[in-house]
């Protein structure tokens, strides 16, 4: 069981949804997020960007039918501050 640690940077409701929706997926595309989270590309860019300056995702680019796609995935860390997260607010609600 993780450790229960609130983490300030995962809280905002739009990185908490990015990471719930990486958390049981190898990846997903950039795309699909911003469709699941109903935001612009611009919005979705800044929240990766926080993200990943923490070390939280994993960013990979890779060509696709002529185009660039960029796929994202939590990274190790990403998945255990997330998880310990989880943990936090569990006690919190519980």
């Amino acid at each position: 069981m993780a450790t229960a640690c609130f983490d300030d940077l995962i809280h905002a409701p739009n990185r908490l949804k990015i990471c719930a929706l990486l958390a049981p997926v190898a990846s997903l595309e950039f795309t699909t997020l911003c469709e699941q989270l109903g935001v612009s590309d611009s919005v979705l860019s800044k929240h990766i960007k926080s993200l990943d300056d923490a070390g939280y995702v994993v960013i990979n680019k890779k060509p696709s039918a002529g185009r660039q796609r960029t796929w994202l995935a939590l990274s190790p860390k990403g998945r255990k501050a997330f998880n310990s997260h989880v943990a936090a607010l569990k006690e919190i609600v519980g």
